[in-house]
């Protein structure tokens, strides 16, 4: 704070001197002044003393009316240029007290409109922080002085789950969400906050957070992630499978945590299979929904345009209905070509699954992004049953518009 209160101190200065100088110019007036006063009184004198040789003989009336002219011209010698400083003071009292009382009340203003807090906080945060908590002491003073900050309330929860303290961050999210409207990314570290507070678990409260954020963007990751967990601790493997999938889907080739929840995958196969359910990733025999095998290719003239790490994302959706696909599976160029099969298993949710909408068209997309929904080159296939069981082919040979 040093240099802003050294820049206010030369704005003070400035000010001051704006409301000094009058008065060392009305000093500078008054010596002037009482300069002119002193010369009319000499001239008066010296008319004086012509008049009193006139009459007694000494001047005649010529040399008198020459002596008065003289003594006119040095009046005049003496007093040129100090006409035009009779201006209308205020006198000294006025800018004195001006100029004490403008640095106090603009002082008195920015205590009550200013931000030196803000300030503050601005160059502390311009600084890395040390440890952990000195960020989170950090974004406690930042959401003291920006209340209505949903940034500072997102990250000071994120702090907190980072210090195993979720009953604060979720306080912090639900503030954070209240301020942005209840984005859905929010929404899911509100619900996993009050998860891991609740001590593991699963509340209505907590069904109804994720429903919300899913709604709002099928593909959020920390509810995917959560769902997931809460359905393994409950046995519910399929439902984790489910999730976790899904979740698999979305992510970027790159992200660590992918292998984590692959194992999570292959953790609960593994207990299906313990009680007697291998390949539930599968429909039951008798009750098997829609499979749709497709073989899906990348076009010739494209294979120089694309990257082997770039994400595939193979999905069928409704012909007539959502436009949000109803199973994926997601691949790598590097893989193509490949055979992949699509079902109600690889639903992006519950409620809209392959099995409920008799005619659906199938997308094979490349985002190298990792972007489900947007990317370079895509291919599309013509409506079909989704209780098709022939092999499909599908190419992928224009631009992604």
């Amino acid at each position: 704070m040093t240099d802003f209160w050294l820049a206010a101190g030369l704005l003070l200065l400035v000010a001051f001197a704006f409301l000094l100088i009058p008065v060392l110019r009305g000093r500078k007036a008054q010596a002037e002044e009482d300069r002119t006063a002193l010369n009319v009184a000499l001239y008066q004198e010296r008319i004086a003393e012509l008049e009193g040789e006139h009459s007694a003989g000494v001047l005649s009336d010529a040399q008198l009316e020459a002596g008065r002219a003289e003594a006119a011209r040095e009046l005049l010698a003496d007093t040129e240029g100090a006409e035009g400083n009779g201006v209308t003071r205020l006198g000294r009292a006025v800018p004195l007290l001006a100029a004490l009382l403008v640095p106090l009340l603009g002082f008195g203003l920015y205590l009550h409109w200013g931000a030196s807090d803000k300030v503050a906080l601005t160059r502390e945060f311009a600084q890395m922080p040390r440890s952990i908590e000195e960020m989170t002491a950090r974004l406690e003073q930042a959401v003291k002085a920006q209340p209505d900050s949903p940034e500072a309330w997102y990250f000071l929860g994120r702090t907190y789950m980072t210090q195993e303290r979720p009953t604060e961050a979720a306080g912090a999210f639900e503030r954070a969400a209240a301020l942005t409207g209840r984005q859905p990314e929010v929404l899911g570290q509100w619900a996993q906050a009050l998860y891991f507070a609740g001590e593991r678990r699963w509340t209505p409260e907590l069904q109804a957070l994720t429903d919300e954020a899913l709604k709002g963007d099928p593909e959020e990751v920390t509810s995917l992630g959560l769902l997931g967990i809460a359905a393994f601790e409950e046995q519910r493997f399929k439902d984790a499978i489910g999730y976790w999938e899904r979740l698999v889907a979305v992510l970027p080739a790159e992200d660590p945590s992918r292998a984590a929840i692959q194992g999570g995958i292959e953790r609960a196969r593994a207990r299906l299979q313990e009680g007697g359910e291998a390949g539930a990733d599968k429909p039951a025999a008798g009750q098997a929904g829609p499979a749709l095998k497709v073989r899906v290719e990348l076009a010739a003239a494209l294979r120089d345009k694309v990257q082997p790490g770039d994400s595939v994302f193979v999905f069928a959706r409704a012909s007539s209905g959502p436009p949000m696909p109803l199973a994926v599976k997601r691949l790598r160029v590097a893989d193509l070509p490949a055979e992949v099969e699509l079902s109600d298993a690889d639903a992006m949710m519950p409620q809209l699954k392959l099995s409920a909408f008799p005619e659906v068209q199938l997308v094979a997309r490349v985002s190298r992004a990792g972007d489900a929904t947007n990317g370079e080159w895509i291919g599309r296939s013509e409506p079909l049953a989704s209780g098709t069981r022939e092999l499909q082919q599908l190419s992928i040979d224009s631009p992604d518009e």
